[in-house]
């Protein structure tokens, strides 16, 4: 992929506001993973300084001597992120639970259960629908940014909610901003989209609620549900009566590093993608996969999971003109990983990968010790080069991974016209 490889613009919606999705002190989710995100991307170039509000941004860093002006290829041209209407949120979510989310925003003390508000994953905090309709806003921009042709590729790194259902929030998720936007999209008339979330969780939430929709493919690759939250997503649950195998589920075993997750992800993603023919691929890249991530049990370097942006954004470009829109979810490890693999997710969006060899910025560094008092990574890298075995070379049915990734075949590419065997 080379600058301007991309064949179009390519955008990054982000409102320095959109950290007031905000549950707490403690709580996993700390919104300063994306302004860590956001103040190393545009350190390095990635990202428009105009509109980001990065706090290390000087006056004299804007001028046309500057190598990474927006405008010029390799750089993502920041967006700002409007607020979503309760109307459009409405596409997805149940009135009912709208309201409950407004009212436990505004009533300090008030907890409602039912609709999974005022729990420990997602504790009540002042002013969460707006904050939650702001995510869901940044997204559809995406969403709209890419099916307008305004851009190729446009990311939201505060986006990728998927746990959300209908009527209840879950997993730290609110409201599906990924959901409202593929209902977006099917309401402009588009017949095919697919789904691909990469974040260690199942992406129960997107899935449920396209379940007996044949237009959407969500394709969730994850550690099993035997083991980590929300408990689902295995070979089985193949989609409703009117859409089976549209879901897909890859269930991998704890332990699973680079070498076993690209393994799997080139034995499912790659044929279904080709099959299904996609007018917009969406992407979820919660980086929780990461073996320093401290909520669950895969073993991912950074390098590893940049190895999945590229295949994902080469794979928008082979099936569907490179309509791609992306967004962020999980990831915990909040100083040492997340900033680091989704700089490289929005370089890879920008079309200008970088050297995973590189040093990170010494203002970054600095910026991170006075925000979090903690030493920040020095390189980009992990200092990993992902290899896998491809699929076509056999399987061993011995292991495990081998057994989740066949067992996922078998089940879904008879209903694509695809050979399940090797």
């Amino acid at each position: 992929m080379r600058p301007g490889g991309c064949g179009g613009e390519t955008t990054v919606v982000f409102d320095p506001t959109l950290t007031e999705y905000d549950f707490g002190e403690g709580h996993p989710m700390s919104p300063v993973r994306v302004a860590l995100t956001i103040a190393l991307a545009t350190d390095l170039g990635v990202v428009d300084q105009h509109l980001t509000g990065h706090p290390n941004e000087h006056p004299d860093q804007h001028s046309d001597q500057h190598p990474n002006r927006a405008g010029r290829p390799g750089v993502l041209r920041a967006v700002p992120a409007p607020m979503a209407s309760s109307d459009l949120i409405a596409t997805v979510h149940t009135e009912q639970f709208i309201d409950a989310v407004h009212r436990v925003g505004t009533t300090p003390g008030l907890i409602e259960p039912s609709f999974g508000l005022g729990t420990d994953d997602n504790p009540a905090f002042r002013g969460m629908h707006e904050a939650a309709a702001h995510v869901v806003g940044a997204s559809v921009e995406a969403f709209r940014q890419v099916h307008s042709g305004e851009s190729i590729h446009s990311a939201n790194i505060s986006g990728g909610l998927h746990h959300a259902m209908a009527g209840t929030a879950s997993g730290f998720c609110i409201y599906n901003d990924i959901a409202v936007g593929i209902q977006w999209l099917l309401d402009q008339g588009v017949q095919r989209v697919a789904y691909v979330d990469v974040d260690v969780h199942h992406g129960d939430g997107v899935e449920r609620i396209f379940y007996d929709d044949p237009r959407v493919l969500t394709i969730s690759l994850h550690e099993t549900g035997q083991l980590l939250f929300p408990g689902t997503g295995f070979p089985h649950d193949i989609g409703g009566p009117n859409a089976r195998g549209s879901a897909v589920n890859v269930a991998m075993p704890p332990g699973t590093a680079d070498s076993g997750w690209l393994r799997a992800f080139h034995a499912i993603v790659p044929p279904l993608l080709r099959e299904f023919q996609p007018e917009i691929l969406v992407t979820q890249h919660g980086c929780d996969s990461h073996a320093e991530d401290p909520l669950a049990h895969l073993m991912l370097s950074v390098d590893g999971q940049r190895a999945a942006y590229l295949a994902l954004h080469d794979l928008a470009h082979e099936v569907c003109g490179g309509k791609w829109v992306v967004t962020g979810g999980g990831g915990y490890a909040l100083v040492d990983v997340v900033p680091r693999a989704w700089t490289h997710l929005l370089a890879v969006v920008a079309g200008n990968p970088l050297d995973p060899a590189a040093a990170t910025p010494d203002s970054w560094r600095e910026y991170v010790r006075e925000l979090t008092g903690r030493r920040a990574p020095a390189l980009l890298t992990d200092g990993v080069e992902p290899t896998w075995r491809d699929w076509r070379e056999g399987f061993d049915p011995d292991a495990w991974l081998d057994r989740a990734v066949h067992a996922t075949r078998n089940e879904i590419f008879p209903y694509h016209g695809l050979d399940p065997m090797p």
